[in-house]
């Protein structure tokens, strides 16, 4: 009984944290377009660690909303939030290294970032690892595995817009053997069921 109160107060302590009320009060600032004030928010609890604060900070400098774009400070934000294990901030790393957004382009430090958001469960980072597979970019070129990948976004539901991944790993299909295309198979029911750990 005691744990039982103990966790409630615990929990009551959080809710009135000014760290949540601070990004309360950004996130209504940027939603509503006032992105000075969500600067004013977020940034202290951004460094005080705060991973939802850091990944938006990293969206408003990817993006130049209420500050002067600015990649690396976004990859600044960005890798901490990552670092933290959020999902969003990993996927969003591995563009910026793909496509050379204020840092050299690197596609292996792409798929690494990639790979990580992929293993959350992220689908247009399963999707993008398909291709950087099919293609060899950042890694060994490796059919299985691209339809692998593909066929594990294609199946994510929330993920909109992976229609593109079903056409994807049908015509990869034309380029493989049926052993092939077996053993992809076999290892994204293996993935799904891990899941995505160690894929």
């Amino acid at each position: 009984m005691k744990g039982i109160f103990l966790l409630a107060i615990i929990f009551i302590a959080l809710l009135g944290s000014p760290a949540i009320a601070d990004f309360a009060k950004g996130l209504a600032a940027a939603e509503s377009g006032d992105f000075a004030t969500a600067l004013q928010e977020w940034e202290p609890i951004a460094e005080q660690g705060n991973v939802d604060a850091q990944y938006r900070l990293g969206i408003m400098y990817r993006r130049g909303e209420g500050v002067t774009q600015d990649y690396r400070v976004a990859i600044k934000w960005f890798k901490l939030a990552a670092e933290q294990g959020n999902v969003s901030a990993q996927s969003n790393l591995g563009a910026i290294y793909d496509q050379g957004l204020g840092v050299d382009q690197d596609s292996s430090a792409a798929f690494v970032w990639f790979k990580l958001a992929a293993g959350q469960g992220n689908g247009y980072s399963q999707f993008i690892l398909g291709e950087m597979y099919k293609q060899g970019r950042g890694v060994t070129r490796d059919y299985i595995r691209a339809h692998m990948w593909w066929n594990i976004a294609a199946s994510e539901e929330l993920a909109s817009g992976l229609e593109l991944a079903r056409r994807e790993f049908v015509k990869i299909q034309k380029e493989m053997t049926p052993t092939e295309i077996s053993k992809a198979q076999q290892l994204a029911r293996e993935c799904v069921a891990k899941n995505y750990k160690d894929c």
